[in-house]
């Protein structure tokens, strides 16, 4: 939680940080930090396994280094339907 208050102001715990460093579009440099817990809760929550939800969260991390948000409803809806649809071909 140490992470999430000082960079974003959160009092609360999130099971992804992404930050990211650029200086020029075409070299990616981001750190994407995972909370084992945060996923591991979500999983038994939502009933999906483990291993899907670690990689909806990693999905979700790609997903605002490409410069998606989900700052409100509408865009966290979104980028959840993008998160499903990459599941599904990564899983096949």
């Amino acid at each position: 939680m140490h992470l999430n208050q000082q960079y974003l102001q959160h009092d609360y715990y999130t099971d992804i940080l992404t930050f990211e460093f650029s200086n020029t579009p075409k070299h990616l440099l981001a750190d994407i930090y995972i909370s084992i817990d945060r996923v591991k809760d979500n999983a038994h929550q939502y009933q999906v396994p483990y291993n899907q939800e670690c990689h909806r969260i990693i999905f979700h991390g790609i997903l605002h280094l490409l410069g998606y948000s989900d700052a409100t409803p509408t865009s966290k809806q979104a980028m959840t339907l993008m998160e499903d649809e990459w599941l599904q071909y990564y899983f096949i």
